[in-house]
């Protein structure tokens, strides 16, 4: 059995995290076939919570944030710590691929690198992190033996600023609880009895909880937000500033798969805005739940959804998407993202995606490099073909 080392998440078993819940499944749909090292953080489980294995995977703890600048320390510990047993390393993120070009100088592990989305566009990062960031980006695209984009959006971004054909692999979201009534929770959650919007995420600046708070206080329609908002000043002030009105809910983070999904599927519609990142767990959960989307207009949710979400890029838009929305919408919107879902958000599609892409290594796979052969085609010859990204870059700006 191939050793195959998990890299860049908090740990598993998950609670809270696309990397995370990814690692979850991965490990437990190919159990049987890899042997997997999982490295987690020793601050984010308690003693008695610190198991040996877990989905048959050996569960490593390290005396490291997995977020934030430690992160750093972390991931470049990991990679060194797994190279003494591992064939092959999964890293998740990029935070330490600063690393890679040195360990490729005197090792023979094959790495791949999961990119995640644009990290260092996020608002949270100063100008130094967010330099680091793309930085360390450039270095683990360039040197991993392969790397993995999770939106056909980013997959662009990739290709036109590092010339590389990355492997496409999304998240599933078939793991959330679609059957089972919300009577018992009807009393904890007195909501649930009205219709509601709903929306679960991060409370970060580049989500738009702004944005959907000040529509939604603008309008008559019942909004539910699970989130963190105690984490930040951002998150802090907009709770202060929006917990007074009445048909909003500002609802601390829900850990309890089976009690969030009660929430979400008994939801009337589900608001995604979320600006950065590729394609986001939260939004492949809510279409996997069978949930009509309206999402915040960039290129990453539109290739999450295909084009045939509803979508709002201002405040004003999406007041107006929230006045004009009827049942007929709706019941038509969250077939077509049903549909999607089914076809391409399964854990077992994904997993066979990660599967293939380990074992291409038995032959001699190397990373494509698109430069050689796009230098010889016309602009004209591309753009009639839809790959006008490849030969001009301002036709594509990853961000619309």
């Amino acid at each position: 059995m191939k050793k195959v080392a998990i890299i860049g998440t908090v740990g598993i078993p998950s609670r809270y995290g696309g990397f995370e819940t990814l690692a979850h499944h991965l490990t437990d749909q190919l159990k049987d076939e890899f042997k997997f090292t999982v490295y987690c953080s020793k601050k984010a489980y308690k003693k008695e919570e610190r198991i040996s294995h877990f989905n048959k995977a050996k569960l490593v703890y390290l005396p490291f944030d997995a977020n934030g600048v430690q992160s750093i320390v972390y991931d470049i510990f990991s990679i060194l710590h797994a190279l003494f047993f591992a064939d092959t390393l999964l890293v998740l993120g990029v935070s330490g691929g600063i690393a890679i070009p040195f360990v490729r100088l005197f090792s023979r592990e094959k790495i791949i690198v999961n990119i995640d989305g644009l990290e260092w566009r996020r608002n949270k990062w100063n100008k130094f992190a967010k330099w680091f960031l793309k930085f360390s980006e450039k270095i683990a695209v360039k040197f991993s033996h392969a790397d993995i984009t999770d939106n056909e959006a980013i997959k662009r971004y990739t290709s036109i600023n590092y010339k590389t054909l990355s492997h496409l692999i999304e998240y599933g979201g078939d793991h959330t609880i679609q059957f089972g009534s919300g009577k018992p929770y009807i009393k904890k959650y007195p909501f649930l009895k009205k219709g509601y919007a709903f929306k679960v995420a991060r409370i970060e600046p580049e989500n738009n909880i702004h944005m959907v708070l000040e529509a939604f206080s603008k309008t008559k329609q019942h909004l539910v937000i699970v989130g963190n908002w105690n984490k930040s000043n951002y998150g802090i002030q907009l709770k202060t500033k929006y917990q007074k009105f009445d048909n909003i809910i500002l609802h601390d983070p829900i850990y309890d798969q089976e009690e969030l999904d009660v929430i979400r599927r008994n939801c009337l519609v589900y608001i995604h805005g979320h600006s950065a990142g590729g394609t986001n767990p939260s939004l492949v959960e809510a279409m996997c739940l069978k949930l009509p989307i309206v999402s915040f207009d960039v290129s990453y949710n539109r290739a999450s959804t295909e084009n045939e979400a509803h979508y709002f890029k201002n405040t004003k838009d999406l007041i107006q998407l929230i006045n004009n929305l009827n049942p007929h919408h709706l019941i038509e919107n969250s077939i077509k993202m049903d549909q999607i879902a089914k076809r391409r958000y399964q854990w077992s599609v994904i997993a066979s995606k990660y599967r293939n892409l380990i074992y291409t290594f038995n032959y001699n796979y190397k990373k494509h490099n698109i430069k050689a052969n796009i230098s010889e085609l016309k602009s004209d010859y591309l753009r009639k073909r839809g790959l006008a990204h490849l030969s001009d870059p301002k036709y594509y700006y990853q961000n619309d």
